[in-house]
């Protein structure tokens, strides 16, 4: 049996080459599920993947693709059986696996979540690995006690796939959002999806101050850098910030000020290595929470000989929402 698949090669000059070919289902990787991928997200990682940046990929060649849904085909885990609905996301698919950027995946069934019946596959990945980290940031400020009642939450990168879902998912929960953007033509959309106000980068420029007048209970950041930093000094006392991306770096002038003066915390999110229940537990509340309907004009559908020039788009920043791949199509 064949399969098509989205092959990274790093040629003989060092360049990277993105080629739609068949390939053998024996050239597939070791796992105990083989899935038939019905749609694939897009992400940044995918970007520098296809790029062949950021020192992601350990041997080529390779197939991208960090998150995928679709339909188990083969399996000896006894989880999962033939014609199931299952999605994936993190653990180093993508990356260091092949992933789903093609029309079969073989993978570990630790790595899979069942898909909740309510979502359809193209559903999982308008969602996503976006999806995911946003309900997971969403969650860790609720935890951390930051509630609609103390105020607005200010979400950068708002115009991205996270910032985007984040923004209605608390919006949804009767948070007062604040979206960040450096796009204005993002402004009607946005509002569409739930934000009280759209932002530009501004609210958060170099200050020169170790703390400024409070704005914001609580914040989900995706880009990280200078702007955190800024971020940072204008949360509220016993606000948290979580942190999800680095689009704007990895490392900013940081001071304690802001966390022993006004006890703010500043929490990490991971989704790559979720464990099992964590990642249940979130998509059963996507299910709830997440509107397909009221974030369609915020989704590109994409072949996967389109993916190459998306992901430059991305690394640029210039997509808006989600991008998703029918590899099959």
């Amino acid at each position: 049996m064949t399969f098509t698949a989205l092959v990274t090669e790093r040629r003989e000059d060092g360049g990277i080459a993105n080629t739609v070919t068949h390939l053998e289902e024996s050239a597939l990787p070791e796992g105990n599920v083989l899935v038939g991928v019905e749609w694939a997200g897009f992400n940044y990682k995918d970007g520098l993947v296809l790029a062949g940046q950021g020192g992601l990929v350990r041997h080529y060649p390779h197939i991208g693709g960090v998150d995928f849904a679709g339909r188990v085909i083969e399996s000896s885990d006894h989880r999962y059986h033939p014609g199931q609905a299952v999605v994936l996301t993190g653990w180093r698919v993508g990356e260091w696996h092949w992933g789903g950027f093609a029309t079969r995946a073989r993978v570990n069934a630790d790595w899979l979540v069942p898909l909740p019946k309510k979502l359809s596959t193209r559903d999982a990945m308008v969602l996503g690995t976006a999806g995911l980290t946003a309900m997971l940031a969403v969650n860790r400020l609720k935890a951390e006690g930051v509630s609609p009642a103390g105020g607005p939450i200010l979400v950068t990168g708002a115009g991205g796939g996270v910032g985007s879902i984040s923004t209605l998912l608390l919006a949804r929960l009767g948070y007062k959002v604040d979206a960040m953007s450096g796009r204005p033509e993002l402004a009607g959309p946005l509002k569409a999806l739930g934000a009280t106000d759209v932002v530009g980068r501004d609210v958060l420029a170099p200050s020169g101050k170790k703390l400024l007048p409070t704005r914001w209970a609580g914040a989900i950041d995706s880009v990280g850098g200078a702007p955190l930093g800024e971020l940072l000094k204008q949360i509220n006392p016993g606000g948290c910030v979580a942190s999800v991306g680095l689009a704007a770096g990895d490392s900013w002038d940081a001071s304690v000020v802001p966390f022993i003066l006004r006890g703010v915390t500043l929490a990490g999110i991971d989704s790559v290595m979720q464990p099992f229940a964590a990642r249940v537990s979130a998509w059963d509340r996507l299910t709830s929470l997440f509107s397909p309907a009221v974030y369609h004009s915020m989704v590109r559908e994409v072949s996967l000989a389109e993916l190459p020039e998306i992901g430059n788009a991305i690394l640029k920043g210039a997509i808006r929402g989600r991008v998703v791949c029918k590899p099959g199509a």
